[in-house]
């Protein structure tokens, strides 16, 4: 499976003049909630994880809200295990934690799983949460790690269905603001 096809056959990969949460500006977007409201999309996309971890021994599949919490479900439903997420903090902080009477057997082995890979805060934050816990990461699992390998995640392995850079510029240095077309900003994140 070509995840980045899927992305492209649901309208996820869109390509354009985009300006992204970093402030940087660049030609290729990935809007995750077109993949995510196709069910048999996500449902091909989430087989890559379930194949790639199936023989782990994966006890839990968690995700971070919002489109990782889609992906641990049908990851976990694939695998035949329990899915938990990683929601913001209740107390208004940045983190994230496991709630809702959420919990976790002894030595649990966790997968997690998450949609586009950047910086990854989130993951960090789903780790972060899953520290209080008593568990065993066994691995993150991306569908595009858009870092392209730069970004890691210690001792636990990184798994991404598709890997690739994409460009981005300061808008001083921005070629597609330089040629006038018109800039879009997508999703909901805000702008640093």
């Amino acid at each position: 499976m070509d995840v980045l096809e899927t992305l492209r056959a649901s309208g996820a990969l869109r390509t354009g003049h985009f300006l992204y949460s970093s402030g940087k500006h660049g030609e290729i977007y990935l809007e995750k909630f077109d993949l995510l409201r196709n069910p048999a999309a996500t449902s091909e996309a989430c087989q890559g994880f379930a194949d790639h971890f199936r023989d782990a021994g994966i006890d839990v599949v968690v995700g971070p809200t919002t489109g990782g919490i889609i992906l641990a479900f049908e990851t976990a439903r694939q695998l035949g295990v329990a899915a938990a997420y990683a929601e913001r903090s209740s107390d208004g902080s940045t983190g994230r934690e496991i709630r809702r009477g959420t919990t976790f057997a002894q030595g649990a082995r966790v997968l997690v799983v998450d949609d586009i890979l950047t910086t990854g805060g989130s993951v960090r934050e789903t780790l972060k949460a899953l520290e209080s816990h008593p568990v065993e990461v066994l691995g993150v699992g991306v569908l595009v790690d858009s870092s392209a390998g730069e970004t890691t995640f210690g001792e636990v392995p990184l798994f991404a269905l598709a890997s690739r850079k994409f460009d981005s510029w300061p808008a001083a240095d921005c070629p597609l603001c330089a040629q006038g077309i018109p800039l879009e900003k997508p999703g909901t994140t805000k702008v640093k």
